[in-house]
């Protein structure tokens, strides 16, 4: 089997794959203080309640964007499967184009991303990650990475908004069946949320506009708060909420992992 991990700033998705198949997938904290042994213990434990085990891992995978986090956790799956896992990053040969100024300076997770949906779509797409930062990623159907757009998350707008704000209260991002609120927490729902899809769909309207070869790029959501926007938008035709993971997948192969 294959283990996948894409650590993020927030959280760090470990998915483990069968094939092509993702047979199980989860969710941790991003914890830079975690030891290797904490991390390996975590790992174990997961795959022990998927009723798997370590030692069915024959190929590990890993992607990061917390370079602190990046060491410890090579170390934690060698321990925890006695595996070294392959990092990803813009040196590794993969079958897409970075065309951009500075492609070392591109995070895994934006590669991942784009090397999924032109593998999976096989048409141009705009990829729109919601995360920490919110990103666009535009990549073409014969795999040209165009660049794109990085914007503050939904929950980094929302925390700034109230820590700097004496009176703003802290908020759980729910949807809000109106625009205007009647109540503060209602307006903050609002305007993060709504704020948010506008800017999406604003954003996507002019990258289109700027789209190379007078195609029309599928609009593709993924990230951990892709259901909070996604459903307001106008310009998101789809959800594929574990879009890095596959991206994982496909660079495993790609690269010349077996498992």
């Amino acid at each position: 089997m294959l283990l996948a991990i894409n650590i993020n700033n927030t959280e760090t998705k470990v998915g483990l794959f069968r094939g092509d198949s993702l047979e199980a997938h989860w969710r941790l904290t991003t914890t830079p203080s975690r030891t290797p042994d904490e991390w390996a213990q975590a790992l174990t434990s997961y795959l022990t309640q998927a009723g798997r085990s370590t030692q069915e891992v024959r190929a590990a995978i890993l992607a990061s964007v917390v370079p602190p986090v990046t060491q410890t956790l090579c170390e934690a799956v060698e321990r925890a499967t006695t595996v070294k896992p392959l990092v990803v990053d813009g040196r590794s040969q993969l079958p897409i184009t970075l065309d951009v100024e500075e492609p070392l300076s591109v995070g895994a997770d934006r590669i991942l991303n784009t090397l999924a949906a032109a593998t999976l779509f096989r048409r141009d797409t705009i990829v729109v990650d919601f995360g920490t930062a919110t990103t666009f990623d535009c990549i073409t159907s014969e795999g040209r990475f165009l660049g794109g757009v990085i914007m503050p998350g939904l929950r980094t707008s929302a925390d700034a908004l109230i820590r700097n704000t004496a009176k703003l209260p802290a908020t759980e991002l729910v949807p809000t069946e109106r625009v205007i609120g009647r109540r503060t927490e209602d307006c903050i729902r609002s305007g993060v949320l709504w704020g948010a899809a506008e800017a999406v769909d604003g954003l996507v309207r002019r990258i289109k506009a700027e789209w190379p070869n007078g195609n029309t790029p599928k609009v593709v959501a993924t990230g951990g708060l892709a259901p909070l926007v996604a459903p307001l938008s106008k310009e998101i035709e789809s959800q594929h909420p574990d879009l890095t993971l596959v991206g994982l997948r496909i660079a495993a192969s790609a690269l010349g992992l077996r498992w």
